[in-house]
């Protein structure tokens, strides 16, 4: 451990990356530690970090804004491609990794590191997310990863280590879940929840942080209109926002209304099943009314085919391979997809649901006066009958087939 002289340690500030500074130079000679954290909308859990990072031991933190090339170069692809993991998980913190890792090793690079660290445990998907991404843009770093190393088994004894170096944390022993927040979502792990029988404390004061839960939101339905251009919301309501801000309102909407909250049990790419509750309010909304103008500006195959795409792209994503040739190349294709994606979408928002309320786009392909159920002019309802016998020329082949055999 003696040529490890500097680490770049993504720190986050709860408690496993709070007692990791101490432990990097109790482990690895006194080494220096630099923290960095990536503000990706993890609000006040920022504050206070730099004197807490020091006081433990490291010689500097950086803190580094990436909230708008988060949402623009990794969120809204996602939603383009409407990726959704094992059909309910949003993503928020598997293409939150990515651009958090790639700035920690520009850091370290600039900073003439020996090692990163990372405070991922060795169950979770998270620490596969950080290496990739560490190894696309400096393959023959040093990885330090504690919780492969060190005796620490449990949260409970990190919380004991902690206590015993005089570390401050934000969390007790009653209120430790696992969580992960930035500006797209918040998840929740551990405690009550890793028994999946065990219904979530919605109204537990505390437990949901970024809204409410279908009960406690109002009796009176909200609406809101979501304008896109090419696959990209650009404006709520009429009015133009950057894509934080269209996040940010869409947060405030739909957690006010109950809506994004997801219990899941997912399959993690290390092997195991795992529970968690997810919330995403603004997100869900985002991703419905996307789809939903997809609904009448694709044409039936491409429409088919993307959702093909979709799910091949969620892996990837939450597999931890953003930064390879296959994501790319689907991203190639969804971008051509998107180049009639425009319109408006309006949306009921009611406890906890997401009511369609009307869709437009000056390119619909929707064409009323072919889908009347009235008289028209423009479809003859008798080429179905010949259209009906070739599909079906095989199905009566095979049958005749299976009469003669019998």
């Amino acid at each position: 451990m003696g040529d490890i002289k500097k680490v770049v340690l993504a720190y986050s500030g709860g408690l496993d990356t709070s007692i990791i500074i101490p432990w990097l130079k109790e482990n690895y000679d006194n080494c220096e530690v630099i923290a960095v954290s990536g503000d990706v909308g993890q609000g006040t859990e920022l504050d206070g970090l730099e004197e807490k990072a020091i006081k433990t031991g490291a010689s500097k933190l950086y803190v580094e804004d990436l909230n708008k090339e988060f949402i623009e170069d990794y969120v809204f692809p996602t939603i383009k491609a409407d990726a959704v993991y094992e059909s309910k998980y949003l993503l928020g913190t598997s293409f939150a990794r990515p651009i958090i890792a790639k700035r920690i090793v520009e850091i370290a690079l600039k900073e003439g590191a020996d090692a990163i660290c990372h405070g991922c445990t060795g169950k979770g998907n998270d620490q596969v997310r950080f290496e990739l991404a560490i190894k696309a843009f400096a393959p023959d770093m040093k990885i330090i990863a504690p919780w492969r190393e060190w005796s620490l088994k449990s949260r409970d004894e990190e919380i004991d280590y902690a206590e015993a170096h005089n570390i401050p944390l934000k969390i007790t022993r009653e209120t430790n879940y696992s969580k992960d927040k930035n500006i797209w979502h918040i998840s929740h792990e551990g405690l009550d929840l890793e028994d999946p029988a065990n219904e979530p404390m919605y109204n537990k004061e505390g437990f949901l942080e970024l809204g409410v839960s279908p009960e406690q939101a109002p009796d009176k339905p909200t609406y809101v209109t979501i304008s896109f251009d090419k696959g990209i919301p650009v404006a709520v309501d009429g009015e133009k926002l950057g894509a934080v801000e269209i996040v940010k309102k869409l947060n405030q909407l739909g957690g006010e209304n109950g809506i994004g909250i997801v219990d899941l049990v997912e399959n993690r790419l290390v092997g195991m099943k795992s529970r968690g509750v997810y919330e995403t309010p603004g997100g869900t909304i985002l991703y419905h009314a996307h789809n939903k103008l997809e609904e009448i500006t694709l044409d039936r195959d491409t429409y088919h085919f993307k959702q093909e795409v979709g799910l091949r792209f969620a892996e990837l994503v939450y597999f931890g391979q953003w930064y390879t040739p296959l994501r790319k190349a689907l991203s190639a294709f969804v971008d051509s997809t998107q180049e009639t994606v425009t319109g408006d979408v309006k949306l009921k928002l009611y406890k906890g649901n997401i009511i369609d309320a009307g869709v437009t786009s000056p390119y619909s392909l929707y064409d009323p006066d072919i889908a009347t159920f009235d008289e028209d002019e423009v479809y003859n309802q008798k080429d179905s009958a010949g259209f009906i016998n070739l599909f079906g020329l095989p199905i009566k082949v095979q049958a005749k087939k299976n009469l003669i055999k019998e």
